[in-house]
């Protein structure tokens, strides 16, 4: 939970309903008095004595707010439950507490209430709204807040704010507002599996097989037996025959290194949240995640890298610390334009392996970005790029050369497309399972191929 908690001494007002009591019993006691008529005076003592018995206790400090999220990790399309919690300290009654706050346009609140009687607010401004209700001497009323959380991101809930009347309506406070609390939307993985093909696998124990010898389960031949085999790696047979002793022989199984290295130079499409259209940046962000997912689960290292002005990285690591690490590092990522190549920036002072396996999720809306691409292939890099452009992405509709000129931006990014693959960078469209197994076996047998003239 958090909130701001206030206590002046001068934060109480009076209303106009004190004001007019005030006035009219004056108004009618001067009348009295000018006049001479008692019965004046008996038409202003209900209103003196109102007035006064209203006001024999005042409060003395402020209510309190406190905003509360059962549970601050949320995933996309998961429901989302909040509180906010308006509190009484004074030893005098709330007769009236109205509350209100904001709510991040991707957190749908569809059911609000105070005690538990929830009623449907999703036609009806949403959280958005004044909500009333009276709050008992040294006790607390919460707000219950419940929805579904429609897009990844940190999501503010509030600033909350409450404003209370007490003393049968003669007083009220000033707004208290607390501030907003951000809770975590993790974006949901789609479901990806790929091929054990990686070019290379570069690391000491691992899940895919190398071309090195050593402790797996691929078969590799059968040699001499030489000091050091383990016994159960003889091989009677072959060896009887032989007359010598002789080993099976095995590829060590190693894992590898991938680095998903995320566009963010360009956004396009709107997003419409979890159950809606996806932006570049919604495929961009899922994409990434289950990628990183399957290869963190087979026991690989995985690095992510942005591509844009922050030039935001993280290191390569494994395990389910790292999976953590990965989706947290997600809900920062922002498209962020710059009129400066950013190459340098991201690969200068960081050196890839060059054994690892590069996936490049981009749009291709930026010359800069092919560019990058490029240079990475000429590098000896292992690099698949991952289109994240949306395939229904409208057309302008415009009067004059609009269409036309999305004809010809279209052709061109095409054109662009088809040199890429001239230069070893293959490029495919991200489909979630399977987008990349035909694209992995031809990486990885490129790079088990021989190279001509010794290079």
């Amino acid at each position: 939970m958090a909130g701001d908690r206030h206590e002046p001494t001068s934060g109480w007002a009076p209303t106009w309903a004190l004001g007019r009591a005030v006035l009219l019993t004056g108004l009618l006691l001067v009348a009295a008095v000018l006049l001479g008529r008692i019965d004046l005076v008996v038409l202003a003592t209900p209103f003196a004595l109102g007035t006064a018995y209203g006001l024999r206790r005042r409060p003395t400090g402020l209510p309190e707010l406190e905003i509360g999220t059962p549970d601050a990790h949320l995933v996309e399309g998961s429901p989302m439950a909040a509180t906010i919690a308006v509190v009484n300290p004074d030893p005098v009654s709330y007769d009236m507490a109205v509350v209100r706050t904001r709510m991040s346009r991707w957190l749908r609140v569809e059911k609000a209430g105070f005690g538990g009687t929830g009623v449907d607010v999703s036609r009806s401004g949403g959280a958005d709204r004044p909500f009333v209700t009276s709050v008992p001497s040294g006790s607390a009323v919460d707000l219950e807040l419940t929805g579904t959380a429609l897009r990844w991101g940190r999501h503010p809930i509030g600033p909350a704010g409450a404003r209370v009347a007490v003393a049968d309506g003669l007083l009220v406070s000033r707004a208290v507002i607390t501030d907003p609390v951000r809770t975590r939307v993790y974006p949901r993985t789609e479901p990806f599996e790929a091929v054990e093909a990686m070019p290379r696998a570069a690391g000491l124990v691992g899940a895919h097989h190398s071309r090195r010898p050593g402790e797996g389960g691929e078969l590799a031949g059968v040699r001499v037996f030489a000091p050091g085999d383990r016994l159960r790696r003889i091989d009677w047979r072959v060896s009887l025959r032989a007359r010598q002793l002789h080993v099976a022989a095995t590829l060590s199984d190693r894992d590898a290194e991938v680095v998903v290295l995320l566009d963010v130079l360009a956004e396009a499409g709107r997003s419409g949240g979890v159950r809606g259209a996806a932006s570049v940046l919604d495929t961009t962000v899922r994409a990434a995640a289950a990628i990183a997912e399957h290869y963190l689960h087979r026991g690989d290292r995985v690095a992510l890298l942005e591509y844009g002005p922050a030039a935001r990285r993280l290191r390569p690591a494994t395990g389910r610390r790292q999976y953590l690490t990965v989706l947290e590092w997600l809900l920062d990522v922002r498209a962020e334009s710059s009129p400066h190549e950013p190459y340098d920036q991201v690969f200068g002072p960081q050196l890839l392996s060059s054994d690892a396996l590069v996936v490049v999720l981009t749009p291709l809306l930026d010359e800069r970005s092919a560019q990058m691409l490029a240079r990475m292939a000429r590098g000896g890099r292992f690099v698949v790029a991952v289109d994240t452009l949306p395939a229904d992405l409208p057309a302008p509709k415009g009067r004059g050369w609009a269409e036309v000129a999305y004809r010809l931006w279209r052709l061109d990014r095409d054109t662009m497309i088809g040199q890429l693959r001239e230069h070893g960078v293959p490029v495919v469209r991200w489909a979630g399972a399977g987008s990349l197994d035909q694209v992995l076996r031809d990486v990885a047998r490129l790079a088990t191929a021989p190279r001509v003239g010794g290079r």
